[in-house]
């Protein structure tokens, strides 16, 4: 990784992971950051150990509750290679937007960009495909700079994977037009300690997901006429939700620069 990718995050105040263990909360401070209750059951160290590996497969949902636990107790982390993530989808799982970088496309050499994320970051999470010798070197990358690499998909040498088994929503009955709660299945196993399979039932269901039941009908406003003070304040936080963005805006155009080099 050139120095230029490390100097281009530091332009943003994110420092290396060895040094955000002293620098970002009291909380970060331990060699486990935290994830949701259900979670923690699954992964032999009640939590994200720094420096370990852990795969996630079968729900985009199952990887965005992996980063929420750690992301609000004050972890930075970034997803690489992901378009379809959102802010507000990732905000309404409990991740800590302000903290959440996006880097939806790497470009055709992802390597170094990953590389300098693992340097400035807690978590990262990579879901474009890449040759397990790389996928080696990031492992041992993350291991050395104490952060967790979370692989979308299949990864050699995973300390943990996590498995979204089943993905349901709650029916929808007497002309219910919103889905309220989903639930996943989620089956743990990996190497040594994690070797022995584990089952868990995440629920998400704090907010309504509108959808549509009649193609074509008509369009549902964002903020009613007649919205109440509890969908005003939520329409609010959404709007608040802008600057995170822009900061997300701002991190990758800093790490398309690392990837061009001193001379861009």
């Amino acid at each position: 990784m050139s120095r230029s990718a490390t100097a281009s995050l530091a332009a943003l105040g994110v420092n290396p992971a060895s040094e955000l263990t002293s620098t970002t909360t009291d909380h970060a401070t331990g060699r486990v950051l935290p994830v949701r209750g259900e979670l923690a059951g699954l992964l032999p160290w009640g939590g994200l150990r720094r420096g370990s590996t852990v795969s996630v497969g079968g729900s985009t949902s199952l990887l965005l509750a992996l980063l929420a636990g750690a992301t609000a107790d004050g972890c930075w982390a970034a997803v690489v290679g992901l378009p379809q993530i959102g802010v507000l989808a990732a905000a309404e799982l409990g991740v800590a937007v302000q903290r959440l970088a996006l880097v939806p496309r790497p470009g055709s050499d992802p390597g170094p960009v990953i590389a300098a994320l693992l340097d400035g970051m807690d978590l990262v999470a990579v879901a474009c495909p890449l040759p397990p010798s790389l996928a080696r070197r990031l492992t041992a990358r993350a291991r050395q700079r104490r952060a967790v690499l979370i692989a979308c998909g299949t990864w050699p040498s995973a300390d943990v994977a996590l498995t979204a088994e089943s993905v349901s929503w709650n029916a929808l009955r007497d002309g219910a037009e919103t889905l309220r709660r989903q639930q996943i299945t989620v089956r743990s196993g990996g190497r040594g300690s994690a070797g022995q399979a584990k089952h868990a039932l995440l629920t998400f269901g704090t907010e309504e997901i509108e959808l549509p039941l009649v193609a074509g009908g008509p369009a549902r406003s964002d903020e009613p006429a007649d919205a109440g003070p509890g969908r005003a304040d939520e329409l609010a936080a959404k709007r608040a939700d802008s600057a995170a963005i822009r900061r997300t805006e701002a991190v990758e155009r800093l790490v398309r620069l690392a990837q061009k080099g001193p001379s861009a």
